[in-house]
């Protein structure tokens, strides 16, 4: 790697901490900082979710105060998730690389579109308290589905489980957000064991970006204090629109 690459890879993780620590939505920053630095698009996918993954913990970490109960259905969800998120992983790496570059701006889009509205989705979950949810099978369905695509992709993946969980436990939000934290870190998990596994991840570059996402989510720890969340998620909305415009070009011109 080239002294700028090595910048690049750093300063975008240091970003990615930070804007995980106030807000969420990094891999639309750190997904295509991989690929401005050389790496073909699945092997960026595979080495940008190892290089983020600690941010996944780090929440868990940070909602440690609600305690889940360990019952056979925290426990479903969790298999639900690491299979889904193995299965994803294993889709990816078997795409040829022309079909997986297809999709990337729509993947893109789409997680950013799913950060914009997440207050939305917020309010209309807050809204539904008290409404009668789905069956647990569908409830699990929806769920593997939506662990096959964080293990894919994974942008957006905090938006969608807490759009989930919320239609299946709609009485209960701080329960919510800590399953989500903790589902999040499942399908992560299992991603990534597969994609090291596979031998899919590019460690220099990882490393770089991974060692300043530590920094970054430290520094965001204190930024949160003093920095309004609203600018952070209007820089990653920003960020990721033009990441869209930008690949959408380069993979569908």
């Amino acid at each position: 790697m080239t002294s700028g690459i090595v910048l690049l890879l750093f300063l975008s993780g240091v970003a990615g901490g930070v804007i995980n620590a106030l807000a969420g939505g990094a891999t639309l920053l750190t997904f295509p900082a991989m690929l401005a630095a050389g790496l073909p698009p699945i092997t960026a996918n595979a080495s940008n979710a190892v290089a983020i993954v600690p941010g996944h913990l780090l929440a868990v970490l940070a909602d440690r105060g609600k305690v889940l109960p360990l019952d056979a259905k925290l426990w479903s969800s969790v298999l639900v998730c690491l299979l889904g998120g193995a299965i994803g992983a294993l889709l990816l790496l078997a795409l040829p690389e022309r079909l997986f570059v297809l999709p990337v701006p729509a993947l893109i889009g789409i997680a950013t579109l799913l950060f914009l509205f997440s207050p939305r989705i917020a309010a209309w979950a807050e809204a539904r308290r008290g409404d009668a949810g789905p069956s647990r099978g569908l409830g699990l369905s929806v769920l593997g589905l939506s662990s096959i695509y964080g293990g894919f992709f994974g942008a957006g993946l905090g938006v969608i489980l807490t759009a989930v969980l919320s239609i299946a436990d709609p009485d209960d939000i701080r329960r919510v957000k800590a399953l989500k934290n903790l589902l999040a870190t499942s399908v992560s998990m299992a991603a990534v064991v597969i994609f090291i596994a596979e031998r899919a991840v590019r460690w220099p570059e990882t490393l770089t970006m991974l060692s300043g996402a530590l920094l970054g989510g430290y520094l965001g720890g204190t930024l949160v204090r003093v920095l309004p969340a609203i600018v952070v998620r209007w820089f990653v909305i920003v960020t990721g629109a033009a990441m869209t415009i930008v690949y959408a070009v380069k993979y569908w011109s």
